[in-house]
């Protein structure tokens, strides 16, 4: 054979996966900062990213992360309302 390949192999597409990136961000920033939207958006972002990274694109385990932080990020806002309602709406933090 002259070294041609037919068939029906697997093609893999080595690019990047903006959306796991942006899944890991949104759940890292989130952890800290708006969790209450950006726990969501990581979650969706991720779940893309997992998508796309079955079809063929890397960064399998950053979108993971990104829903795992999303997850993360709903719990803690959660858990913050439901302080806050146990407190007669009022919930703050005292520091020193």
């Amino acid at each position: 054979m002259s070294g041609t390949v037919t068939g029906n192999a697997p093609t893999t597409r080595s690019g990047s996966n903006g959306f796991a990136i942006a899944g890991l961000v949104c759940g890292i920033i989130g952890l800290i900062l708006f969790n209450f939207i950006l726990g969501p958006l990581a979650i969706i972002f991720g779940g893309i990213g997992v998508s796309r990274a079955n079809r063929g694109l890397s960064h399998r385990g950053m979108a993971w992360s990104g829903v795992i932080l999303g997850i993360i990020d709903v719990l803690i806002f959660v858990v913050l309302i439901a302080l806050a309602a146990s407190h007669h709406g009022h919930f703050y933090w005292h520091v020193g």
